[in-house]
């Protein structure tokens, strides 16, 4: 019961939380009369091939009708590098406009160089109309016919059509696009006066509001889209049943003729050479080196397997809807937190079955096993980015908010987790008892060495949800939207059995050549998939994406490092568990003395 009840206010809070985020304007309702004034806000602009590199609005010399008002925004949306102003253009419900001034821009020659450097590179605006997104290019480069990049020529869009459908009183879609014909040529060093023009056209439609969002999602469901994705999961499915067949024929026949076999040698003569997994039971249950690091990481690895969990479950009923501004980031962050007390009583009660002694260590390893890095990383970045005055640089009052919210709710529930563990008394189940000396370890060929099984444990997982991964990274780190949380379920699942499954067989292949060190062995191969997540990183940025510059590398492979960092903390716990729960259940079933 200690371990259930915050993860059920885990998921209250994080409903409530989302909900907050999910609908706020005046908006509260979404509902219009003829003629009221409908949110338009402006959000931020960037190379569209750098997703985290964006910056404010207005960092670029746009004008504006009025002295722009900054939206509030909540935790999640800040943290998605969201910044919202009051935009220039006034959209009014059911009122058309053809050619209205927006505002009048004297673009100076500072200006103008700023335009047209973010020309070259591709800069997208993106806007929220009534919550709803629309996006544009600022420009457009004339390279025709030329070689020489300063024959270039850089035009400016300066007139938007925007194309609104509505249902009675409701929004429920808009587009905008910009006139092809009305260009600001920006490609000589000379004050240029713009006017911002827009036109704004109404059309009734019959699609519901509850269904306005699904169109964001198509992408996704596009017929060529779901055959890759259930190309993945029969990929992977053929994965675990030829793993699961695998261990069916080799480990159950095997483990059989060594019950056979060792209950006939306790029949038979004594005096004949001792070889097999047997004959470490005097070993194989010897605490590891490092206990408490290895409690640590365990803690640590449960704790990200209940949040990964609860995110699906919330993905799972709909809660992460395209566009939900930060509901993905707000609920990371609540139910890491109020999940901590998983990983402390994890730690803490497996740390004392080790008779271990000094528990407040072993919680303060525990806390800062995987927040440490994160922050460290989170440091080197946030600075990155306030150099470049990007948006991704998180204000003060965040970052205040952020620590608050570890202070005050991550450590307490992590030390009372661990204070439960830690007085639950539980004993460590040996089915054999343990010598007072270890046995040596016999020579082992080199494919038996450590490095060369985690790359056999990480390949087999990793093979089985690499064909989702580019889906996922084209999601996180580009502009594809992802909605299938079901097929990502599934493809999640089946990597958990595939984990699961081969490290208990490079396990019993370890004990069966009288290694006995098997407690670290098997958290760093069932944790191993995480390296070989981290290797297909660099084939995705230098490959499958156009990314680039310093920015924009620091942030994939710093935040990348961390999220394989934490695959590496899951999967190793789920490896490390099935390994014990085997280990036990083979000694379990013979007779040691």
């Amino acid at each position: 019961m200690e371990k259930i009840s915050p993860c059920l206010l885990a998921v209250a809070v994080v409903f409530l939380c989302c909900g907050v985020t999910c609908v706020r304007s005046d908006e509260s309702d979404h509902r219009y009369k003829s003629g009221d004034d409908v949110p338009l806000y402006v959000n931020k602009v960037g190379p569209f091939h750098n997703p985290s590199e964006t910056y404010r609005y207005y960092d670029l010399p746009f004008c504006s009708a009025a002295p722009p008002k900054e939206k509030k925004e909540a935790l999640g949306e800040v943290l998605n590098g969201d910044r919202l102003v009051s935009a220039p253009y006034k959209l009014e419900f059911l009122n058309d406009k053809d050619s209205e001034v927006a505002c009048k821009a004297k673009l100076k020659k500072e200006d103008i160089a700023k335009f047209r450097k973010a020309i070259s590179r591709d800069y997208y605006f993106q806007m929220y109309y009534d919550d709803l997104p629309i996006w544009g290019f600022l420009g457009k480069v004339d390279r025709e016919g030329k070689t020489d990049p300063i024959d270039y020529k850089y035009y400016l869009f300066n007139h938007l059509h925007f194309e609104i459908f509505y249902n009675k009183d409701r929004v429920i879609e808009i587009n905008v696009q910009s006139d092809p014909h009305a260009l600001v040529d920006l490609t000589e060093n000379k004050e240029v006066k713009v006017d911002f023009l827009y036109t704004v056209k109404w059309k009734e439609t019959d699609t519901p509001f509850e269904k306005r969002m699904e169109k964001y999602s198509h992408s996704s469901s596009l017929p060529h889209h779901l055959e890759i994705h259930w190309f993945s999961i029969i990929n992977s499915c053929v994965t675990v049943l030829l793993l699961t067949g695998f261990l069916a024929t080799i480990l159950m026949r095997v483990l059989k003729n060594d019950f056979v076999k060792y209950a006939h040698d306790e029949e038979t003569a004594d005096d004949q050479e001792e070889t097999g997994w047997k004959y470490i039971h005097g070993d194989v249950f010897r605490y590891p080196k490092h206990k408490s690091l290895i409690a640590a990481a365990l803690g640590s690895g449960t704790q990200l397997f209940a949040l990964a969990i609860f995110i699906f479950m919330l993905a799972l009923v709909g809660v992460f809807y395209p566009y939900n501004r930060g509901a993905l980031f707000t609920a990371l962050v609540v139910i890491y937190a109020l999940t901590s007390g998983i990983a402390g009583y994890t730690a803490a009660s497996f740390y004392c079955q080790l008779e271990g002694t000094n528990w407040v260590r072993n919680l303060l390893l525990t806390g800062s096993l995987f927040c440490g890095p994160l922050f460290l990383t989170f440091c080197f970045l946030n600075t990155v980015a306030i150099a470049y005055n990007a948006t991704a640089a998180l204000p003060f009052g965040t970052i205040v908010v952020i620590f608050l919210i570890w202070t005050l709710v991550t450590s307490p529930l992590l030390v009372l987790g661990g204070i439960a563990g830690k007085n639950s008394k539980a004993e460590f189940q040996a089915p054999c008892r343990t010598t007072k000396y270890p046995r040596e370890i016999p020579p082992l060929p080199w494919y038996r060495k450590t490095l060369p099984q985690m790359a056999m444990a990480g390949f087999l997982p990793f093979s089985a949800i690499y064909i989702e991964l580019y889906y996922i990274f084209a999601s996180i780190w580009g502009h594809r939207i992802y909605t299938i949380y079901s097929i990502l379920f599934i493809v999640f699942i089946i990597l958990l059995i595939v984990t699961a499954f081969i490290t208990v067989a490079l396990t019993y292949f370890q004990l069966a050549a009288e290694d006995h060190e098997w407690w670290w062995r098997s958290f760093l191969c069932g944790g191993s998939t995480g390296l070989f997540i981290y290797a297909y990183c660099l084939y995705y940025y230098y490959a499958r994406s156009d990314m680039s510059g310093f920015m924009q590398t620091s942030f994939f492979f710093g935040y990348m490092a961390c999220i394989c960092y934490g695959f590496f903390l899951m999967l190793g716990a789920v490896g490390f568990c099935a390994a014990l729960f085997f280990v036990r259940h083979i000694y379990h079933s013979i007779k040691c003395e």
